[in-house]
């Protein structure tokens, strides 16, 4: 981990709860969030924006509940340019002993005629005072012009030189719809700093979205050009292609330090153990190719390649996959394998669990060791992530029977377990394997639902790999995510149907009617 003075150093402002979470299919609950930030904390970011607070009521407690555990990392809410927005924010994350206050504001030609149908002086004043309210409350303001990139460089200036006189203390240029290029987006910095009085007192940061392919290369050339800090998020995931990666382009500065002169804070083996969390939150995994942390960041088939590599790692691998929390051994354990051996692997990889967790994470290591014939260490790290994701009761899967003809509907049979001990037993008949136990699992548990998505991730490699599946199913008019793995896909998917089922009969039972989360209103920086 790089540790820089205040001048060579690069702030990463993380907006995976709030920017990547707006992505469709990634919403999270409360508890999802806190793991995030929780991990991000970990992962020593500067700064977690940790969502926004007046998109729903759900949105708010989870804000208010990171600030309150005061983890570490400056926490940030998000508003637009008026009163209630900013009082939302500000009565979230006051339980922060660092806490920022966010607010923002379209500066584009476009947003103004065709969004805002405002004048460019009354976005202007809307913005001071917004940011005079914000610092009436909080001495940490940010100000962003949404829509920066595509905005005339001369109003640009005029605005954050506005922002500036009315104490916003950062000032973020975003690329709001991934259309600049490097080149282009290098002058834009330089202009601002040239042309905006006490730009040099303030902390210059950048936002870029990855509509062309083009974020981190973007963030990159706007750290050149001045900007010290960066908004990124894990994985990528945000708006539409999503936005700049956090583990792309810390590694970029790390890797590259000779170039940039420039550190961060990040402790960089925790990034991989991170992606995976946040990909099976959201259900968004990398692809195989993905940088830094996908499943061929570090991994070499072609026979020149392979020769080098035994010659020397450098030859063709600029960082060690142990840098970026990726262990270099990966068959280590199997059914012979005791509690500690298992906790050592566990530290190994990256994980910190407390002694309950990593009792519940061992017992399911030893039911899948039996299993399997090798176990991984992408396997230890699913059993972890969906352990630690467990939904409790009221019904556990006990056991699952399928059988298929060709030619003819499946028949599913599911036995559940409740927490009185009552058992429950229904068949079903399906198109499909999955259908027939999907059905059974609605008659055994009185819960209907209508299946949205099914995905399945190999957690490993071989005939005998877990698969992880995440669906997305509608019940009672909402959208929940559910996650399961196994060795058989059937009941990976039956796994991650139930969570969710069990979480609808337990709001059923506190007799709550809205959906563990509700999006309200939108925002895009």
């Amino acid at each position: 981990m790089s540790n820089g003075s205040s001048v060579d150093r690069i702030r990463i402002f993380d907006t995976t709860l709030r920017d990547g979470e707006q992505a469709p299919g990634c919403s999270m609950t409360v508890s999802e969030k806190l793991r995030v930030a929780k991990a991000l904390s970990e992962l020593n970011v500067d700064i977690i924006e940790a969502g926004f607070p007046a998109a729903s009521p759900g949105d708010f407690e989870a804000v208010k509940a990171i600030a309150e555990r005061n983890l570490g990392p400056v926490i940030c809410g998000l508003a637009r340019c008026n009163a209630a927005d900013i009082e939302k924010v500000h009565a979230a994350v006051k339980g922060a002993d660092n806490h920022r206050i966010h607010v923002f504001v379209a500066t584009s030609a476009i947003h103004r005629e065709y969004k805002l149908k405002m004048a460019k002086e009354e976005i202007i004043k809307s913005a001071v005072n917004a940011i005079q309210m914000a610092r009436e409350l909080c001495d940490d303001v940010e100000f962003s012009p949404e829509d920066a990139s595509r905005t005339e460089l001369s109003y640009l200036a005029e605005v954050v030189a506005a922002a500036i006189e009315a104490g916003a203390t950062t000032v973020n240029i975003p690329d709001t719809v991934g259309y600049t290029v490097p080149a282009e987006f290098d002058r834009l910095f330089r202009y601002l700093t040239e042309h905006v009085q006490r730009i040099d007192e303030i902390t210059l940061s950048v936002h870029c979205h990855d509509d062309l392919g083009m974020a981190v290369a973007n963030s990159l050339a706007a750290v050149v050009a001045g900007a010290r800090q960066i908004e990124c998020t894990i994985n990528g995931i945000g708006e539409r292609a999503g936005n700049c990666s956090l583990e792309e382009v810390v590694m970029a500065v790390k890797t590259r330090s000779e170039f940039f002169g420039l550190s961060t804070r990040i402790d960089t083996t925790r990034l991989y153990p991170t992606s995976r969390l946040v990909a099976n939150i959201t259900g968004m995994h990398p692809p195989r190719n993905k940088a830094i942390v996908g499943e061929n960041a570090f991994a070499h088939e072609a026979g020149i390649h392979q020769h080098g590599m035994l010659q020397h790692a450098s030859t063709y691998e600029i960082m060690r996959p142990e840098d970026v929390g990726i262990s270099k051994s990966n068959l280590v354990l199997g059914k012979h394998s005791g509690r500690h051996a298992f906790r050592n692997r566990v530290i190994e990889l990256g994980f910190d669990l407390d002694d309950f967790e990593t009792n519940r994470a061992f017992l399911e290591f030893k039911k899948l060791a039996d299993k399997k014939k090798d176990v991984y260490d992408g396997d230890i790290e699913s059993i972890i992530m969906n352990a630690g994701s467990a939904t409790a009761g009221p019904w556990t899967l006990k056991s699952l029977e399928v059988q298929t003809h060709t030619d003819e509907p499946a028949t599913a049979i599911v036995k559940l377990i409740g927490e009185d001990g009552k058992e429950a037993s229904e068949s079903a008949h399906g198109d499909g394997p999955v259908a027939a136990a999907f059905q059974a699992l609605e008659q055994a548990t009185g819960v209907n639902m209508v299946l949205r998505n099914f995905e399945l991730h190999s957690a490993t490699i071989g005939e005998d790999a877990q698969g992880e599946v995440t669906v997305t199913v509608e019940i009672d008019g909402h959208s929940f995510r559910g996650r399961g793995a196994s060795v058989d896909i059937v009941e990976a998917g039956c796994r991650a149907c139930l969570e969710v089922m069990n979480r609808t009969l337990r709001r059923r039972s506190r007799g709550d009617s809205a959906a563990d989360r509700s999006q309200s209103a939108h925002a895009t920086i």
